[in-house]
């Protein structure tokens, strides 16, 4: 099969799909896919944004994924996924239609024709022996893709990690920094080691018993499901995941871990009746099998700092800023003066999102003048600050304290020179000071060969402006 027998494929499988052919920027995606071309390269022959291709780039892996019976198909391995079909050729018979071996494409997913006996499906899978085997994907809780900047450095540590067998990864950051934009950039380039990817969100904060459920409901397929066990027995054994862990390589990825931990208690302490969560991630970086499950969080679970370490299965990822990729946000939203562009990356820390915001006002108010925008005097937070409260509403007391004075100490604080209006103990303020770097609120720098801590500047602006009554 050659690039054009594909393109004439895909095209008729999308037709069969959404009832139209694919159009030319499609076209140009499965063209640079066939021939292993970025997408900044397509996007650049194209005239079109990097992002605009992406999203459109998503979309259409999905149409011919569920097209090709949930085959799971990416840019990544487009081409190497339809080679491997096990086909005599690909030509055009009838009305059109697409004609592989014994298959048309028309009866792919088409409500108006009987579907064929799952042997008819098998063939039409069907790999040469050289081929990877098929992996489950169930993504139902994953969101689309956002916005993907070069994280090459992060993807590649994840992927020896987990060439590695380890068990559990935690990935840490504050909202916006890009933690399920690199999972989600992660999936493709590790599906093969998989039998089964799975990803949940926490956002509701489901019971233990109940996630389990679920996801050994995702593992069996179709298979039936028992009965949940009661309440009472849903600890870290209670339900038999393991077995599942064990007979198939899964990868497990639970976003939004921090839903499930307490507010105004120190990093990682669990909400009344979800202490159990502790146990589970404890037992799955103990227990012998060949999965592996990925934590998405703002805290990390206080559990992981004693099982964690350089040659054991359970390891972090903490996520920073972008460097000199995020002049690519600037780009895409047209700003001015790229010399200044290092600035403003800096004083935003890299955040993604952040940047994205920033970027977006400066457009609507300066015309896209960062020099302009940089001339006031204080650090322009806007709709910042809604994000920065889900942050700090999660606060003790005594960590507000720690930050508020961390705020209004211009250099790097020694926190062995306790302020006397700082009323924390030694060991409270080590407590807190290291509750506040499992939130990722707080820097370390070393002077002197001394740890010293400083927060970031968009922080440091929203304590100063933060009302009386938030700093009582």
């Amino acid at each position: 099969m050659d690039v054009e027998e594909a393109l004439k494929f895909t095209d008729h499988l999308a037709l069969t799909t959404t009832g139209k052919h694919l159009d030319s920027l499609q076209k140009a995606i499965l063209r640079g896919a066939w021939n292993n071309q970025k997408y900044k390269e397509i996007a650049q022959e194209h005239h079109r944004s990097e992002k605009y291709v992406k999203e459109v780039g998503f979309k259409l892996w999905k149409i011919l994924s569920s097209a090709l019976d949930d085959e799971q198909l990416c840019k990544a391995n487009f081409r190497a996924k339809l080679e491997n079909l096990r086909v005599g050729n690909v030509s055009l018979v009838g009305n059109g239609c697409i004609h592989i071996g014994n298959i048309s494409a028309e009866n792919v997913h088409s409500p108006e024709v009987s579907q064929p006996e799952p042997q008819d499906k098998d063939k039409f899978n069907e790999k040469t022996s050289n081929s990877e085997p098929k992996v489950h994907l169930d993504l139902a809780d994953a969101p689309e893709p956002n916005l993907f900047y070069n994280r090459t450095s992060e993807l590649t540590t994840l992927e020896n990690w987990i060439l590695g067998r380890t068990r559990l990864i935690t990935i840490l950051g504050l909202s916006g920094i890009g933690k399920t934009a690199l999972t989600l950039q992660l999936i493709p380039q590790i599906q093969h080691e998989f039998d089964r990817i799975i990803w949940r969100s926490l956002r509701n904060s489901p019971p233990l018993a109940s996630l389990q459920t679920d996801l050994i409901k995702s593992c069996r397929g179709d298979a039936p499901v028992p009965a949940p066990y009661p309440e009472e027995k849903a600890t870290a054994e209670g339900l038999p995941l393991l077995e599942y862990l064990r007979s198939h390589r899964c990868l497990i990825i639970l976003d939004d871990v921090q839903t499930i931990f307490s507010s105004q208690q120190l990093a990682g302490n669990y909400q009344p009746g979800y202490e159990n969560y502790g146990a589970f991630f404890k037992h799955i970086t103990e227990s012998s099998h060949n999965s592996c499950l990925i934590l998405l969080s703002w805290e990390k679970p206080r559990e992981i700092a004693a099982l964690e370490g350089e040659n054991r299965p359970c390891k972090s990822l903490q996520l920073n800023g972008l460097g000199p990729e995020a002049q690519e946000i600037f780009r895409e939203k047209s700003l001015a003066e790229p010399e200044k562009w290092s600035e403003l990356i800096d004083l935003y820390r890299g955040n993604p999102l952040w940047l994205n915001i920033v970027a977006t006002f400066i457009q609507d108010l300066f015309g896209g003048s960062v020099s302009e925008f940089l001339s006031y005097d204080t650090l322009f937070l806007g709709d910042l600050e809604s994000l920065l409260h889900q942050h700090f509403d999660r606060l003790t007391a005594s960590e507000q304290q720690a930050i508020a004075w961390l705020a209004n100490t211009p250099e790097p604080a020694d926190i062995s020179k306790i302020p006397e209006n700082l009323q924390l103990s030694p060991p409270e303020l080590l407590k807190v000071m290291q509750s506040l770097g499992r939130r990722s609120l707080v820097e370390t720098v070393k002077q002197n060969g001394r740890s010293h801590f400083t927060i970031w500047p968009v922080i440091r602006e929203y304590i100063t402006n933060k009302t009386p009554s938030k700093n009582e």
